[in-house]
């Protein structure tokens, strides 16, 4: 019997959304895109979201520790890269973009060198504060060869203080003014939550700014409530609405009811649930498919970084939501190809776009 109603349950929410579904026209989306090339240089994108320093260690190791039963690395070299929220700033930039980060940093050595690798790649800092309270976020990894040993961080997780949620809010309605598009990427380090957000997308909507959201799957739907678009992944769409079924074993008609319960649960205009080799799903008034462009997947780090900018800038250049879909899409396929959180420039998605 259960298994009946299963089956019935099922044709019926299909059938409920299959007048609904359409797929996007791809010949058109990359003409469209072409036409507003130009318009994406300099386009101002601020983004609000938690920073990081990524520190690598990385050596070798050729004995056992005699104090315990334990690898020693012989350290042959140490670097930095900029972590956390720095990647969709990064992404923008390769764009041909100007990202505006607003955040939070300790006043410590890791918060100095964030600056410094944000003057290094270009990237403005006025409207990021530093925060003597907290430390900066920082995580450590300790390498073999291609071996990753262990990772250590160093974090505040706790909520940034009223004080601090106050002079936060004061950057960003300075930021806001020169703006075309708002980013909340959310890594749940303290910075993001319900009470900044609901300021932060009252201002922008006062200004007729739109507001992207990069969620993070802790956090209920309510905390973006009311943001023009949201980003998650199919497996963090489904633990922000509690469904107990694994991600991975949802039919498609599933998939579409959950993307049109979580849109209802944000009230947004829209909503994109990025589907890894199924590509993405775009929840408007109507459901548009959007096929994945990778040839060749070798990491998915930062690829919902690169979506989101990718997003933003499209239609910060006057593209609309279907074809900046198109756009991310191209974006993504790209750097799922390289190892690591990764960006992808104008030439690189060209390539793409003219291989498919």
């Amino acid at each position: 019997m259960c298994v009946w109603k299963n089956l019935v349950t099922s044709v019926l929410i299909r059938r409920q959304y299959s007048a609904m579904i359409h797929n996007v026209d791809l010949t058109k989306a990359r003409q469209n895109i072409l036409q507003k090339k130009a318009q994406f240089a300099g386009q101002k994108i601020l983004v609000l979201g938690d920073l990081g320093l990524d520190e690598y260690v990385t050596g070798e190791v050729d004995r056992i520790s005699p104090e315990a039963p334990v690898p020693v690395l012989a350290v042959k070299e140490e670097y930095y890269r900029l972590g956390l929220s720095t990647n969709v700033a990064l992404n923008i930039k390769a764009m041909g973009g100007e990202p505006l980060l607003v955040s939070v940093i300790g006043d410590d050595i890791a918060g100095e060198k964030v600056r410094a690798l944000l003057k290094e790649a270009g990237i403005q800092d006025q409207f990021v504060l530093q925060d003597k309270n907290r430390p900066t976020t920082r995580k450590a990894r300790i390498m073999s060869g291609s071996h990753h040993m262990v990772r250590v961080d160093y974090e505040e997780k706790t909520t940034i203080s009223s004080q601090c949620q106050k002079e936060v809010l004061d950057l960003y309605r300075q930021a806001l003014q020169d703006c075309s598009a708002v980013i909340i990427q959310d890594y749940a380090k303290g910075l993001i939550g319900a009470d900044l957000n609901a300021d932060v997308i009252k201002m922008a909507k006062a200004k007729g700014v739109a507001v992207y959201v990069d969620p993070h799957p802790s956090k209920s739907p309510q905390t973006y409530q009311n943001a023009f678009l949201m980003t998650p992944n199919l497996k963090e769409a489904a633990a922000m609405m509690k469904w107990q079924k694994s991600s991975s074993d949802l039919l498609d008609e599933e998939v579409l009811a959950l993307g049109k319960e979580l849109q209802a649960a944000i009230q947004s205009e829209a909503l994109i649930i990025t589907r890894s080799k199924d590509g993405m799903t775009l929840f408007e008034n109507d459901i548009l498919q959007v096929p994945t462009f990778a040839k060749q997947v070798y990491d998915v780090t930062g690829a919902g970084d690169t979506v989101i900018a990718a997003i933003a800038m499209a239609q910060a250049a006057g593209l609309s939501l279907q074809d900046a879909c198109v756009f991310a899409n191209y974006a993504a396929g790209v750097v799922v190809a390289k190892v690591g959180a990764a960006t992808a420039n104008w030439e690189e998605i060209m390539e793409s776009m003219d291989s498919h």
